[in-house]
């Protein structure tokens, strides 16, 4: 089963005990409805939805087969391709738990992360199952092999295995609490925790996106380019649930991804800030290369104001932002393209807003005590609707820090305005003390970006003698750039308080990142405190 048991016995769920619809039974009435029409496609192979339904019944059937039972969990370890589509609707089928390992992991993460999981089949390819093998505590999970030849005979085959099974398999019945899948997120402090996610979950992450008025529809296409294991996953099954194509990358090489994705005429797509900062970088002086694109979603990183109004300027009206963490399975506020609009038009400041709460996320602006701030005072995000998760896999302390009576507690500032709107003004973590003035890293990386020379910039704390902490800067400049600290300290000093500026910038040919692209703030503040403890925060 999904054992929640040492979780619930503390924290009482939000999710209520009550019958839902299986999320696998509502894309097989989509197979019914579009049958023919091409529900995945990559550059090597198309999909169609009647295809898609058949295939995935049959690695239901087969994962039962395996010796399977509702709640193991199956863990998934691939770069993009349709296996992790036909695994994600097999598992909701046969109320299995999907457990996705990023797949840009290293082989000891995943090592790490199979036996956390406790994984009873990863689905992988040779190669990577040779790399990880090493790291495998106790005895190898069973291995399903999508690029094993069929009919070798051999046991690790996936195709071998669909080819024995069965097309028909009956949905499983499943409750609002029934485990569906468990994300291992990104988060900043470097422990593992695994996000466990009920079908409760599922379905309310579905409505919000079914209900969206920039939704998808019928004959349009989705280009997933980042993670189908991560954030850009979210958006699989609300597409599938509308006849849309997706159309699936492997990689992010910018030129190349332009060229495709007018090629396919891709019409909504979803991105990091540092893919967007790449792209402007390779489109430096053209408007609109992709005619048919009508929504350009981004989000899991902050992005500054201004790089958002250049992105405007280059791929025309179609921005939208979504803030949200696998704690609440999908975005809870979102900053629509029709906001993007009247932000630029009349609202300059909306630009740095993450929007306003979708449908029915309750957001709320609380203080330490757990109280609602005024209007416009700085607090905490705190989160509750039934798409907030159940709990951290085995991890019940970690759990009662951040879910309190069944909402969760983000860990990010900010603040709310008088029509709803939220701006998130920083991690609670990652603020700078300086003097005993609160100095917010995002507010100054919003300055540097707007620096012509700045390509990239990660703001930190590092140690003062007089102030205790002060501001630093790590820049990296754009092509051809002047590495002149002086120009860039007196930008700064016309835009911020003296206490906001950055007392030490250094230049770097790039910023750490993790593999879902968010910059690793901590990685770059280490080194100046080895040996020290910070007082703060």
């Amino acid at each position: 089963m999904f054992q929640e048991t040492a979780i619930t016995t503390a924290i009482p769920l939000a999710m209520p005990q009550r019958a839902v619809a299986n999320v696998g039974a509502l894309v097989a009435r989509s197979a019914r409805a579009f049958g023919q029409r091409i529900a995945i496609r990559t550059p090597a192979r198309s999909l169609t939805y009647a295809e898609l339904e058949q295939r995935s019944n049959r690695l239901a059937n087969a994962l039962l087969g395996l010796g399977l039972s509702r709640g193991d969990r199956v863990g998934i370890y691939l770069p993009n391709r349709p296996e992790i589509v036909e695994l994600e609707l097999a598992c909701y089928k046969a109320g299995l738990v999907k457990a996705p390992f990023n797949a840009r992991l290293s082989p000891a993460e995943v090592g790490e992360i199979a036996a956390n999981s406790d994984a009873s089949v990863i689905v992988t390819t040779a190669a990577r199952a040779e790399s990880f093998r090493p790291h495998i505590r106790g005895a190898m999970p069973n291995l399903l092999l999508v690029d094993e030849r069929a009919g070798t005979g051999q046991p690790g085959s996936y195709e071998d295995a669909l080819a024995r099974a069965e097309d028909v398999v009956a949905p499983v019945a499943v409750t609002a609490a029934g485990g569906a899948g468990v994300h291992y997120t990104s988060g900043s402090s470097g422990v593992l925790k695994a996000a466990m996610q009920p079908f409760g979950n599922r379905l309310a992450q579905l409505r919000k996106f079914l209900l969206r008025s920039e939704g998808m529809h019928e004959g349009q296409v989705l280009g997933l380019v980042g993670p189908i294991t991560h954030a850009s996953g979210m958006q699989l099954v609300p597409a599938l649930c509308c006849g849309v194509t997706i159309r699936l990358f492997d990689s992010f090489e910018p030129a190349r991804f332009i060229a495709d994705m007018r090629a396919d005429r891709v019409t909504h797509t979803f991105m990091v800030p540092t893919m967007i900062n790449m792209l402007l970088g390779e489109l430096e002086g053209r408007y609109r290369p992709l005619p048919d694109l009508l929504r350009l979603g981004y989000g899991a990183a902050p992005m500054a104001p201004a790089r958002i109004l250049r992105a405007m300027d280059v791929f025309g009206p179609v921005l939208s932002q979504g803030y949200g963490a696998g704690e609440t399975t999908s975005g809870v506020c979102a900053l629509t393209v029709s906001d993007h609009l009247h932000a630029r038009a009349a609202r300059p400041e909306r630009l740095a807003s993450c929007g306003r709460p979708l449908l029915e996320c309750d957001v709320q602006i609380l203080d330490d005590a757990g109280q609602p701030v005024a209007t416009g005072e700085i607090g905490e995000i705190v989160v509750g609707g039934e798409d907030v998760f159940a709990g951290y896999w085995r991890a019940p302390e970690l759990t009662a820090e951040v879910l309190k009576n069944g909402r969760y507690h983000t860990g990010d500032l900010a603040r709310m305005d008088e029509e709803g709107f939220v701006y998130i003004v920083d991690r609670k973590k990652d603020m700078v003390i300086s003097g005993g003035f609160n100095v917010y890293p995002s507010e100054v990386e919003a300055v540097l970006y707007q620096h012509e020379s700045v390509q990239e910039a990660c703001v930190f704390a590092i140690p003062d003698e007089k102030w205790g902490e002060a501001v630093a800067a790590h820049v990296v400049l754009r092509p051809g750039r002047p590495a002149d600290s002086r120009l860039i300290d007196t930008f700064c000093s016309e835009r911020l308080a003296g206490f906001k500026r950055p007392r030490h910038i250094e230049f770097v040919n790039a910023l750490p990142k993790n593999p879902n692209g968010k910059v690793m703030r901590k990685a770059v503040q280490a080194p100046y405190w080895a040996g020290q403890d910070r007082m703060v925060n």
